[in-house]
């Protein structure tokens, strides 16, 4: 029997045959090929154990190797694996996860659309804040309002609406129709002169543009309660009481981007409950299935739903996933361990732990700017001058060069080019948060010094 191939060797084949999401050859020399997995950790092919510091992509909630989420897969696949969806035809899966899912959502979201994915969700919800409007007689609400360094995907609605700028110049001239207002960010948002409320002129903003575009045109604006791939960016708890406000004074629809939030990740099942906000779209995916099969979808409102199910036209979106049974049975056997197991709690308790943890190892170190965090996602932004916040130059390779000191101490997570994100399965155990704080210190020092 042969052997098994090598890191090295497998790479090698990688690089031969594939193209990644974010492919880029250099930055991929080095990689990683993950051979196995089990609770907060990830093996590679030659055996080296390493924390799982992002859970897979923000995804893995309910942690590696969980066998009643592989037997739901198998059980379903025996008994049916896929049929379609389109109006006509319907499964018992798909119906009772979207039954479930209003029970455990925002108490004014009742209806649900599945897709395969977060990026899909988000040209879910554009789509049909167009249809709304147009059935309410204002076909020209078409604009969408999305904020800097919010990620909202990157299918082509999606990566338009996407505030992170380093995803759209290889793809532009992008759609019309898409502007952004800055990031709430309390770190760098400037504070009012007048020595008012920071959340509340950031939430401002909003009203600005809209002025701006004319609300007439305006047809939605979409957020993530807390911005994650943009760098853990918790708003003020007073931006989005006001952001509602605004949206309701403008006939905007408030659309809230729960692809990493949702289903415990901050504390809450959906975490725009932290602020006492209903929105009216959810789009939701990652951690319904813990990452174990492709599954996402949107929440609407009743009035939204009412809308589309009134119309004497179909609504003319279709996926071939969308309602796949297997998923949507792998979704009820996650629902049913984030319920069972208290998810949301652990990532409360867990994440105030972690975040201590974090500012005890780290505040005060020269290069170290901000700490922060909500439930189990936390970010560490790294500066050149804590005074000023001034950030090193990109070519000076803060992201490369502390991805590379993390691995040596055994963690692997992404950074935003000056953010190290850390976003753990909230099943990881204290012993393992302790590990990972004392990485992320580590790695500090060997690329800042002490």
């Amino acid at each position: 029997m042969n052997a098994p191939l090598t890191n090295t060797a497998l790479l090698e084949k990688d690089q031969d045959h594939m193209i990644h999401p974010l492919h880029h050859t250099a930055g991929h020399a080095a990689g990683k090929v993950w051979v196995s997995a089990q609770g907060s950790h990830l093996i590679d092919a030659d055996g080296n154990r390493f924390i799982d510091g992002l859970s897979g992509l923000w995804n893995v909630n309910a942690g590696h190797g969980r066998r009643e989420l592989a037997d739901a897969a198998a059980a379903q696949m025996r008994e049916m694996a896929f049929c379609s969806s389109y109006a006509g035809s319907s499964n018992r899966p798909a119906i009772e996860l979207a039954e479930r899912l209003s029970e455990m959502c925002y108490p004014q979201i009742n209806h649900f659309f599945f897709t395969s994915g977060g990026g899909e969700a988000t040209d879910s919800n554009i789509k049909l804040a167009r249809w709304y409007w147009k059935t309410r007689g204002q076909p020209e609400k078409i604009r969408v309002i999305s904020r800097l360094w919010g990620y909202h995907g990157v299918t082509f609605a999606a990566m338009c609406a996407t505030g992170i700028t380093g995803y759209w110049p290889m793809f532009e001239p992008r759609i019309p129709g898409f502007s952004h207002i800055p990031s709430p960010d309390p770190y760098r948002y400037p504070m009012p002169e007048d020595g008012s409320s920071q959340g509340i002129a950031a939430a401002n903003e909003l009203e600005k543009e809209i002025l701006k575009l004319g609300a007439e045109t305006v047809a939605m604006f979409i957020a993530e309660p807390v911005q994650g791939a943009g760098g853990v960016i918790v708003p003020q708890d007073d931006y989005f009481p006001r952001i509602r406000e605004i949206c309701d004074q403008y006939d905007v629809l408030l659309v809230v981007d729960e692809v990493i939030t949702g289903f415990g990740r901050t504390g809450k099942m959906f975490a725009l409950d932290h602020y006492g906000v209903q929105p009216d779209l959810l789009q939701f995916a990652k951690a319904i299935t813990s990452g174990y099969l492709p599954l996402g979808g949107i929440g609407m409102s009743d009035e939204i739903a009412e809308a589309v199910k009134a119309s004497d036209q179909p609504w003319m979106h279709a996926y071939t996933y969308s309602g796949h049974p297997t998923t949507c049975a792998v979704g009820l056997a996650t629902l049913d361990i984030i319920e069972k197991e208290d998810l949301p709690g652990q990532a409360a308790s867990k994440g105030a732990y972690l975040l201590e943890k974090l500012h005890t190892e780290l505040d005060g170190h020269p290069h170290v700017g901000e700490v922060r965090g909500k439930g189990m996602m936390c970010g560490v932004e790294l500066v050149e001058n804590r005074s000023t916040k001034e950030l090193y130059p990109a070519e000076w390779g803060v992201g490369s060069k502390m991805t590379k000191a993390m691995i040596s101490h055994g963690l692997f997570t992404r950074m935003r080019s000056e953010v190290v994100l850390i976003a753990p399965p909230l099943t990881t155990d204290e012993a393992t948060l302790d590990e990972l704080v004392s990485a992320v210190r580590d790695s500090v020092v060997d690329v800042f010094g002490e």
